[in-house]
């Protein structure tokens, strides 16, 4: 290796026996107080809220020295995802009995669905996802998007299933609000 890279045998165990320098010893100290922080906050904070603590307790170091020891320590800030409602239990409208019962093995195609809607937060807002799949084949069969949560999402998704599948009478589509459909009503 020393040929390799034209450093003499004695310049390269030299530099292996060498002491850390003051900045390297002063990076493991400021790592270790990185660490703690980072976990007292429950790895939520990121490299200017440790920052802000560090000088806090009086160690001075920049915003470029603290995220280089983070990405050295392979830390990073973990962030709460946002919380949505988007069931309504409190209204008016008629609730079908839950005819499926929890029997999710089934025996042929277009005999049970099941449908959900699922919300996404975009930097543009949330963004709604309706999906309809067959219980037989576990495969997504009809599915909508919207900036906005209302029936129509549903139905888009509703809609995209019948047309892709064209179901035979005695199609049961549950979902969590215990709504079913079969095919003559649709």
């Amino acid at each position: 290796m020393c040929k390799v890279f034209d450093v003499s045998r004695s310049g390269y165990y030299d530099w292996l026996n060498r002491d850390l320098s003051e900045r390297r010893k002063e990076d493991g100290k400021i790592k270790d107080k990185i660490l703690e922080i980072y976990y007292n906050s429950r790895m939520t904070y990121g490299s200017p809220r440790i920052l802000k603590e560090l000088k806090n307790q009086g160690i001075k170091c920049g915003k470029k020295r603290v995220e280089r020891l983070m990405q050295e320590l392979d830390i990073q800030s973990i962030q709460k995802r946002k919380f949505k409602v988007t069931t309504n239990s409190q209204h008016e409208l008629p609730v079908a009995d839950n005819i499926l019962k929890r029997e999710f093995d089934v025996d042929k195609p277009n005999k049970s669905w099941v449908s959900d809607i699922t919300y996404i937060y975009t930097k543009e807002g949330w963004l709604y996802l309706s999906v309809v799949m067959d219980l037989y084949s576990r495969k997504i069969i009809g599915w909508a998007m919207e900036n906005n949560l209302n029936q129509d999402l549903v139905l888009k998704a509703l809609t995209m299933a019948i047309g892709q599948r064209n179901p035979n009478y005695g199609l049961i589509l549950h979902s969590d609000q215990g709504i079913q459909v079969r095919q003559e009503v649709v």
